[in-house]
């Protein structure tokens, strides 16, 4: 007999729902929620059995023997590893603090318990991955509405007109909102994408704008200037729901699309005729402010001027336009209860600074980084241990001999994740989460101009001795005196106790996978948007009021970056819609799709070092410290000065035998990046490393490391 299982999908941070086929306790077939998706789903989560299938990935949990790095590991059961996690996290807080300790995870629906688990114990030092991700799309958000990322969701489908900054969303790849790009295009809307490459979603674009690296922010001035001079704005919209404005059309008056056009590259008939398709298609135009905009030093600017774009447009609370997110207040309901509800929030300012050295930063997840710069200096107070759920900072972040040196100064290394990470290879104790199809997860709100309930369900027992997070959580909290704070000892205890005043039941569940919160999407009415803003003037702040009083400018003047040397090129990265980064790199069907990354690099630029197709290349650091192989791509579809490879290869990590020094690291040529921040932002400038390119002298056979 065949039984439906509805999950959600885990092999990327979409997360896109799932419904999973199982017979006889075998999991037969994966789709997407037909209910939400029409069954679609990308390669990556078609993958999924290919991940449990593969046992080249922490089967029980283990102890670091030897040094750290050396690959020489104890397996040992449970309640030893969680004892000796427990014992030594105490001697930690009894000599330096709860304080001392930090929490990274990689973000998403499903990280409460881990949050839970750092407030209980008192420290301040809950972080994930988003300076390497969206923390400058998410601080101009908050500089402009007073609301962040999350709080802003897009009607892609009904939109005229979709302009994309690097977002790559046909390669991303989250399933509904890929679908709702190709409906917009099938109704006839607009796409234009701009990138210092072409892409799939650019293959798709109406219009397709090859830009100079490092010049986002002055094609951003320029098309402010454009449509504020061709008056192709909402007038009356900003009049009536904004400050600012006056300020915002003299600081662009000498940004005019003529030299936004040299400046970037382009052609000035192209912007202009842009401008033209804005005027006529707004209030249903969107500017996508960004995901992962931690590029260059200017990106949060870049991000922050997208969001003032859209203000002009007037299309917030429309249909084809931006809409805030709803949740369970908005639909007249009580919402579901969280674990961090429950504990109370430690006093004890964070180390990274963020809310008190750096005040407008979000003291929520805080800025990664700036940690490993209080580890380097032991202020504002000594760090000693590091829990990474399901982050991998070593692959996350720039420079991974600079982060293992600020490591050693740590006394405990934990990382609870499905896979051997880096930074699992690195550490002390690997606490392994089982996968996915093998883990329930908590109820969570998945909030939306149509707002609803989500959770993901176990669709097969695991295969090997691994455990789920909220298990993992409750039981080292229980361990350190703090079970009062994890009030269940099963999944479905957890659930009920937070759908408790809900009125809704896990066997609500069972129809679709998820319980819609409204029957129809939420608008608010116009006059009453005001009241979503946490903004000082109560407005959309174009000139904001919160940095002002922090002494940093809304409207930073534009410096244009210089250009490469000679044989010089600025390492950029990506994704495809085969890969997650470094999270599926060795799972065995995808590494057939993609068993290695290539350089990109320009017809032109190739020609001139005698780079052919398929050459191997050695690729070095600005500094000489980073080497790389990786065999060349030549196209014309890339910016002379860049060169470009997909991130997540070159792992070195020996268990993983498909994926062990497969193609190169990106993040191990970023030396000297570690530290380099958007310091308005929070951002890391992760494409403002120079790489110097040439024709390597060695035949490119993979060399393994034993």
């Amino acid at each position: 007999m065949v039984e439906t299982v509805w999950s959600v999908c885990g092999m990327c941070t979409a997360r896109c729902p799932i419904r999973v086929e199982v017979e006889g306790g075998v999991i037969t077939w994966i789709e997407g929620n037909p209910h939400l998706l029409g069954g679609a789903l990308c390669a990556r989560g078609s993958a999924g059995l290919a991940l449990l299938a593969d046992d080249e990935r922490p089967r029980q949990p283990l102890l670091r023997k030897g040094g750290r790095g050396e690959g020489r590991w104890q397996p040992v059961s449970w309640d030893i590893a969680l004892d000796q996690v427990a014992e030594r996290l105490q001697a930690i807080i009894a000599k330096d603090g709860a304080r001392s300790t930090i929490m990274s995870c990689r973000g998403g629906p499903f990280v409460d318990p881990a949050k839970a688990f750092i407030q209980a114990l008192g420290s301040p030092n809950f972080t994930n991955h988003d300076s390497a991700c969206g923390r400058n799309v998410h601080h101009a958000s908050l500089s402009v509405y007073g609301v962040g990322r999350p709080d802003l969701t897009y009607d892609i489908k009904n939109a005229r007109h979709l302009v994309l900054f690097g977002r790559n969303l046909l390669e991303s790849m989250k399933i509904g909102e890929a679908n709702q790009v190709l409906d917009m295009l099938d109704a006839g809307g607009r796409l234009t994408y701009v990138d210092v490459r072409q892409t799939v979603t650019g293959l798709k674009a109406s219009r397709f704008l090859m830009v100079r690296p490092g010049t986002d922010y002055a094609l951003t001035l320029g098309l402010l200037h454009g449509l504020i001079k061709a008056g192709a704005y909402d007038a009356e919209f900003v009049r009536r729901h904004t400050v600012g404005f006056d300020e915002l059309a003299a600081f662009v008056e000498p940004y005019t699309l003529d030299w936004a056009a040299q400046e970037c590259g382009v052609k000035a008939k192209s912007l202009k005729e842009l401008i033209d398709e804005l005027g006529a298609d707004r209030p249903r135009v969107i500017f996508h402010p960004g995901w992962m905009l931690a590029r260059y030093r200017d990106s949060f600017y870049a991000s922050r001027n997208l969001h003032l774009l859209n203000v002009l447009m007037g299309n917030l609370e429309i249909k084809g336009g931006q809409i805030f997110a709803k949740g369970a207040k908005d639909c007249g309901r009580k919402g579901i209860r969280n674990l961090t509800d429950l504990v109370p929030k430690p006093e004890e300012r964070r180390a990274d600074g963020a809310g008190w050295k750096y005040p407008h930063f979000d003291k929520g997840p805080g800025i990664f980084p700036l940690f490993y710069e209080a580890m380097a200096t032991g202020e504002p107070y000594p760090l000693k241990a590091l829990f990474c759920y399901r982050h991998d900072p070593l692959t996350c972040f720039p420079d991974p001999g600079a982060q293992k040196r600020r490591l050693d100064t740590l006394e405990l290394l934990v990382s609870i994740d499905t896979h051997y990470s880096e930074f699992g290879w690195y550490s002390d104790v690997i606490l392994p989460e089982s996968p996915y199809l093998e883990r329930d997860c908590q109820v969570a709100v998945q909030k939306g101009p149509k707002p609803r309930l989500i959770y993901r369900q176990r669709a097969a027992e695991p295969r090997h001795d691994t455990r789920p997070g909220w298990w993992i959580f409750q039981q080292l909290a229980s361990r350190l005196g703090l079970g009062q704070y994890f009030p269940y000892s099963t999944i479905e205890e957890l659930w009920a106790w937070q759908l408790e005043p809900t009125g809704i039941k896990i066997g609500d569940f069972a129809a679709q996978g998820f319980v819609d919160l409204a029957d129809k999407p939420i608008l608010d009415d116009r006059e009453s948007m005001a009241r979503r803003l946490a903004t000082p003037s109560g407005k959309i702040e174009l000139v904001s009021g919160k940095l002002a009083a922090q002494g940093i400018e809304s409207l930073r003047p534009y410096e244009s970056p210089p250009k490469p040397p000679a044989g010089s090129f600025r390492l950029v990265f990506g994704r495809s819609a085969v890969n997650t980064h470094g999270h599926t790199i060795n799972n065995p069907l995808l590494h057939e799709l993609l068993p290695a990354n290539r350089l990109w690099i320009n017809k032109r630029a190739a020609a001139g070092l005698g780079v052919a197709d398929g050459d191997w290349l050695e690729v070095i650091s600005q500094d000489g410290a980073a080497r790389g192989q990786i065999q060349a791509k030549v196209t014309e579809f890339i910016h002379p000065e860049a060169v470009y490879c997909l991130h997540g290869f070159g792992r070195q990590v020996p268990l993983q035998s498909r994926a062990c020094n497969a193609g190169m690291s990106d993040q191990k040529l970023q030396t000297g990046l570690l530290l380099d921040l958007d310091r308005v932002g929070g951002g890391l400038c992760l494409c403002e490393g120079l790489v110097t390119v040439r024709r390597s002298d060695r035949n490119g056979k993979r060399e393994v490391e034993l």
